[in-house]
């Protein structure tokens, strides 16, 4: 008997984020092009992602980049948290929490500096899985091969004994190339029938043949 284990992606998953519309309601308030914010922001959303700059860091390019004052920071930074936490995926979070004992749980991120602190405060992920392993804590983002091998490490597990859950297909793509098994996620309905057959899979009793004679379980 193998010791399953699930890793789930937040973003998509976990959590619902659809596009707010926020950045073009600043775009449109700063009387900027369509497209602005992002292009001026590109590399400080990335290097927020890896963690190589921290939230006051980006308050200030924030600032700087777009002239924002203090209040205009504080409710862009406001939007921009809205989009990113999304709201709680409540039946997949609640079948994760009826797994407690049957498997490993954890999770991997592709993230934001500050993620950790709201996700925590408001949906408790840290009570529903093991490990969670943030790129912004890590500094490597999916779909690196990395990132599987750190959260794999971080949890103690063999990747063939997990089942990766993530919402992008590159993602998917690329646990399956580190060895995992991985499914991509659609809808709550196909993600806990393949949780649960990964499960199965995982208790199956072993059944060994003698040559020449029955199946003996």
């Amino acid at each position: 008997m193998t010791e399953a284990c699930v890793i789930l992606d937040i973003g998509g998953v976990l959590e619902f984020t659809p596009d707010t519309g926020w950045v073009q309601r600043w775009e449109e308030r700063l009387e900027l092009p369509r497209g602005t914010v992002n292009a001026r922001m590109h590399d400080v959303w990335w290097a927020g992602s890896v963690g190589s700059i921290g939230e006051r860091d980006v308050r200030e390019q924030a600032a700087a980049r777009l002239g924002l004052d203090a209040p205009q920071v504080d409710a862009f930074m406001a939007d921009l948290w809205e989009e990113y936490l999304g709201t709680p995926n409540d039946e997949l979070i609640a079948f994760l929490r009826g797994l407690r004992g049957r498997c490993r749980l954890g999770i991997l991120s592709n993230s934001f500096v500050g993620a950790r602190e709201r996700e925590t405060s408001l949906y408790r992920f840290d009570e529903l899985v093991e490990r969670i392993v943030y790129s912004h804590e890590i500094g490597i983002e999916k779909p690196d091969p990395r990132a599987f091998g750190a959260v794999c490490d971080a949890m103690g597990v063999r990747p063939e004994d997990c089942l990766f859950v993530d919402d992008v297909t590159v993602h998917v793509e690329a646990a399956r190339a580190t060895g995992m098994q991985a499914h991509l996620f659609e809808d709550n309905a196909r993600t806990i029938a393949r949780i649960a057959a990964h499960l199965d899979a995982a208790v199956r009793p072993v059944r060994a043949r003698v040559p020449g004679g029955p199946v003996r379980d």
